[in-house]
Formats: structure tokens, sequence, C-alpha cells
């Protein structure tokens, strides 16, 4: 039987007892109804897998006793960084979501010309914190034992020049492929993704100068919430570890 795995934002070492935090004691007695001498599986997000099981299962506490930690070896050798474009709603969730599925590393939400979504100070502080909240879900659902950066969303020529490894702007009109790119597979890549109304000039020349190249992925446009996601994919399935 798959045991639940539930992530805690705490130390953890086998030996020790740690009082569950509200969401992961929510989830699991209250939701799972797990009761003391339960088996589970926590995760901080330090790439590991800590088999525990509850002690105290009450409506003000829960603990759990970690009994052996275990390496997660399934991050994918091709660290993928996605500058996306901030997305509607559940778009952008769903955005979150299937990103780290498929094993991105980090992701870098952006402000652009023609953003359909504009966010103050308030209102960014809790989208990042709800962007988080489904990135960790994700990494429960998905058995991933390391979290992806979830970054703050910045103006888009404040995050391009900080791209990470091969910087591709994905672009049905690009110069690239993939089966272009270039003989040499590479380790690391930031891929840009416009939002709902796509890169403005402006977007374009801000891209260009932080050394992006244009990178085509087949003949059909595709929407913000399809087009980082087939391209982690592809990238995945061509240098990553999906092939």
């Amino acid at each position: 039987m798959r045991l639940t795995r539930s992530y805690v934002d705490l130390p953890l070492a086998a030996g020790a007892e740690v009082h569950l935090p509200e969401d992961a004691a929510g989830h699991l007695v209250r939701v799972l109804r797990l009761q003391a001498g339960d088996a589970c599986v926590l995760f901080n997000g330090d790439g590991r897998d800590y088999d525990a099981r509850i002690v105290v299962a009450g409506k003000r506490e829960a603990r759990a006793e970690i009994i052996a930690a275990r390496p997660v070896a399934n991050e994918s050798p091709l660290r993928i960084t996605l500058l996306q474009g901030i997305a509607r709603g559940d778009k952008m969730d769903w955005i979150l979501q299937k990103a780290t599925e498929l094993g991105v590393a980090r992701i870098l939400p952006v402000d652009s010309e023609r953003s359909e979504v504009k966010l103050d100070a308030a209102r960014a502080q809790k989208r990042l914190a709800h962007w988080r909240e489904v990135v960790v879900s994700a990494c429960e659902q998905s058995g991933r034992a390391v979290v992806p950066d979830v970054l703050a969303p910045q103006p888009l020529a404040q995050a391009a020049p900080f791209r990470e490894g091969r910087g591709l702007l994905l672009d049905p009109q690009g110069a690239s492929s993939l089966a272009t790119l270039g003989g040499q597979a590479f380790d690391a890549c930031t891929l840009a993704i416009g939002p709902e109304g796509g890169w403005s000039p402006r977007d374009r020349g801000q891209l260009d100068a932080a050394g992006y190249e244009g990178m085509r992925l087949g003949p059909r446009i595709l929407r913000t919430e399809t087009a980082g996601i087939a391209a982690v994919a592809a990238l995945q399935a061509w240098c990553g570890d999906l092939g």
C-alpha cells in the first residue's frame, strides 16, 4: 500500500519526534484519520523521504516519530528554470503543478508589457504563498523530495538578465528548434514563456539583450498554459530524464 507523503517545514532526522504543523496534522489526522501507530512518509525538501509513524493523534496536537531516512533520486540532470509570464487564476496554478511534476527546478513568474494580471505588493505576496503551496502539493503527489524554488514575481526587465544556463525563448517564428540547438546536450537552461497576450517587441528586446535565443516547438501557436509544459516535456525527453 502506498503511504501518504506530507511536506513539513521542519528539520527531520531518524530517531527524532516532531510536532506536526497544522496543515500536515490536519491532512494526516483529521482528513485521513490516521491513529497512533499508523505509518506515513514526511519530507522537508532536502532530497530525502522520512519513514515515520504517528505517536500522538489528538485534536490539539499531533506528533510523529521519524523511523528512517531514504534518499530520493528522481531529480532531473537537466536543471530547468521556467520564466513564466503570469497567467490568470487557475491557469497559473496548472502551469506550476505540471511544471513541478515534470521536474522543473525553479519557477520565476514575471510581469511583462502584455500581462493581463497586475499584482500590487500585497497581492503579489499572497499569490506567491499560494503558488508555493501548489508546488508543495505537486511534490507530495509526484514523489519529488526537492521542492522547486518559486521566486517572487518581478518585472521582466529585472528577471531576464538572471538566467541560468542556456536561455530559450519559445517562439513559433524562432530560428532554432530542438533539432538545431546544437549537438551537445546542456545541463541547465532558462525557458521563457510569454503571458496570454504574448511577448511585446519591447519584451523580446529585453530577452534578446539577455542572451535568449528563439526556439520553435512545432508549427502551431500554443497557449501560455500549454507552451511551457510542452517545451519542458520536450527538453526533458531530449536531454533530461524522460528519454
